[in-house]
């Protein structure tokens, strides 16, 4: 079976394909089968969001599509970035100056306190839907510590694990991170589902 994420992120279709694969899917980014679909997020949730890019690419391929949306929310800035964690700044940030743009907002806040948030929706040519969500509470740290991963990842502190996530081995962020969870409960759902087909 193959899946198309509607993304052209080549970090979240890795993370999609590790789990995934176990369920004999192979997922693929819409450039792959010769689509871009730009998909104008108008959802106020990331749930909304993640329906309304895995809907718009399963109707321009009439394959199963598959949709991520994800951000970070922060306490001292009343949830923000949230859904605009992507655009966040505007279009001529960079990651680098998204997460320094955060640091610098964050400038003489009481808390550090966050989360990350990432919501799956997968929606079927039949019109059958699965949906997932992962949190994964921490905190933004003092400054970029690590060279790993993507987005937020250098600030986002697991006090736990006493490291970013930028720290963290693909298998350790895989293991804690909001998008592993919500991969997690969507591998649960998805082998429900095609059980019973």
């Amino acid at each position: 079976m193959k899946f198309v994420l509607a993304s052209q992120n080549k970090h979240k279709l890795a993370e999609m394909q590790s789990i995934l694969s176990a369920h004999g899917v192979e997922v693929v980014l819409e450039s792959e089968i010769g689509l871009h679909v730009d998909v104008e997020e108008t959802g106020s949730t990331f749930a909304e969001n993640a329906m309304i890019k895995a809907r718009a690419v399963m109707e321009a391929s009439g394959l199963p599509a598959i949709a991520d949306d994800s951000g970070v929310c922060v306490d001292a800035l009343n949830g923000a970035p949230g859904v605009y964690s992507a655009r966040y700044g505007g279009p001529e940030l960079d990651d680098v100056g998204r997460y320094r743009l955060l640091l610098e907002n964050m400038r003489g806040a009481k808390t550090r306190a966050a989360h990350f948030t990432s919501c799956i929706a997968c929606i079927f040519p039949n019109g059958d839907t699965i949906e997932a969500e992962g949190i994964c509470p921490g905190t933004i740290a003092f400054a970029p510590q690590g060279d790993g991963g993507f987005g937020y990842d250098p600030v986002f502190f697991l006090p736990e694990l006493r490291k970013t996530y930028a720290q963290l081995t693909p298998e350790e962020k895989a293991a804690v991170s909001h998008r592993g969870k919500a991969l997690a409960v969507f591998d649960g759902k998805l082998r429900e589902y095609l059980k019973e087909r």
